[in-house]
């Protein structure tokens, strides 16, 4: 983003305060994941995280049970719920929110979809690789948190590094060196 000129910031400056509050009302208009975020800190002061939460935890669940046919269209799926979880994060900054929610959405599909992803083969590359990677982000991410919470997730770190260790992300786990159990 180039910077401003700084005859132009002199001259935003002297505009009145009207005129400014109009050309940024118009500005956030654009830009819909701040004007999501701004609704969330100034009109819903932080308080609706677990509603929102609930929502994404929803939306998984229900695309997880649509049964898709092959392990590609099971991993657009997943990027569709990864994507509702990283805006989550860009609106809240809900760094726990955002490991339990993956682990849902990992464990999620696992458990309606596993059998698409028992054996590796050419039709289960992309989405093992995919499932591998995604595990290795939020065991890194899960670590970053307070210590507290290592607890919490123990349960849903193992049931999913079980589900990546004995079907088809199997290979990527060994290349990640993902563990095969979490230890707290």
């Amino acid at each position: 983003m180039p910077a401003l000129d700084p005859d132009l910031k002199k001259a935003i400056v002297r505009m009145s305060g009207g005129e400014k509050d109009k050309l940024l009302l118009r500005l956030i208009a654009k830009d819909a994941v701040l004007t999501e975020k701004l609704q969330f800190e100034l009109v819903e002061e932080g308080k609706t995280i677990d509603e929102r939460r609930s929502l994404i935890r929803e939306f998984i669940d229900r695309t997880s049970r649509l049964h898709a046919d092959t392990p590609g269209w099971l991993m657009m799926d997943m990027r569709t719920a990864s994507g509702y979880i990283s805006r989550h994060l860009k609106v809240t900054k809900d760094k726990y929110g955002e490991v339990e929610l993956m682990l849902c959405m990992l464990n999620t599909f696992y458990e309606h979809n596993a059998h698409l992803l028992q054996k590796y083969n050419s039709r289960s590359d992309k989405a093992a690789e995919y499932i591998a990677k995604r595990t290795d982000q939020v065991l890194k991410k899960a670590l970053k948190l307070d210590p507290d919470y290592h607890i919490e997730f123990a349960d849903e770190i193992n049931k999913l590094l079980s589900w990546v260790h004995y079907t088809a992300p199997a290979h990527y786990a060994r290349q990640l060196g993902l563990p095969k159990e979490w230890q707290v």
